[in-house]
């Protein structure tokens, strides 16, 4: 994630290098520009950090799913770049194959439970769900027509926990809630690079998924696909 955010910083200053020398040639027309208001990412999510006790069992189909609507500002000294901020959700699924996790339970440490001798429970997933603030400082080739344009951005985004529950199948499905376990905010850094409506992504956290001592220091990696461009 560092070497990805390291080499996306590098092509903004390229880009910058580049575009101030096109702006001197050419005045940019604004008017009807659409500012990527709504940005909608699919992820492949990983807990970096987790032991070889709890990622031995985890599934590769964990997953995520973020929503956000986004003021996009444009530099009037250089519309190629802008800055924008906005509100969203942010949501993320993680699979675990015979292992159950005691976010009810009443002990100082969250429990990871081993269910490999009970196959009725083959299917756990434990899903957090956030509201979030997302800053963005972005990079637009063509300002004017940004849905067939290169695009790039760099940013990070603060979020507060709304939910956090765990969901098994064992016959039938048993649904259960609590977030005592579980940090209450997070802060993650972002990148996106891109063409057009569509653009890779990456987000990692600053902060701990649990509360100190209540489990391992794990935090969210998020890589997949954004949407974006209307």
């Amino acid at each position: 994630m560092k070497k990805t955010i390291k080499l996306i910083l590098l092509s903004l200053i390229t880009l910058n290098s580049f575009s101030q020398t096109k702006s001197e040639k050419n005045k940019f027309n604004l008017t009807n520009r659409p500012s990527d208001h709504l940005v909608l990412q699919l992820s492949s999510d990983r807990w970096m950090g987790a032991p070889d006790s709890i990622s031995n069992f985890r599934k590769p189909t964990s997953r995520g799913l973020n929503f956000y609507f986004m003021l996009d500002r444009a530099f009037k000294s250089n519309p190629n770049f802008s800055v924008a901020f906005g509100l969203g959700f942010g949501t993320s699924h993680v699979f675990f194959k015979n292992m159950s996790v005691g976010i009810t339970g009443t002990k100082s440490t969250l429990a990871f439970n081993n269910l490999s001798a009970a196959p009725q429970y083959s299917r756990y997933k434990l899903s957090t769900s956030y509201i979030e603030i997302p800053v963005e400082l972005r990079f637009f080739s063509n300002p004017e027509k940004i849905n067939k344009s290169f695009k790039a951005a760099l940013g990070a985004k603060a979020g507060l926990l709304l939910n956090a529950h765990t969901k098994s199948t064992s016959g039938y499905t048993e649904k259960q809630s609590s977030k005592s376990y579980f940090n209450n905010t997070r802060l993650a850094a972002t990148a996106r690079i891109g063409y057009g409506y569509f653009s890779l992504f990456g987000s990692y956290n600053f902060t701990s998924i649990f509360k100190e001592n209540v489990a391992e220091n794990m935090r969210l990696l998020q890589v997949g696909l954004s949407l974006s461009g209307f």
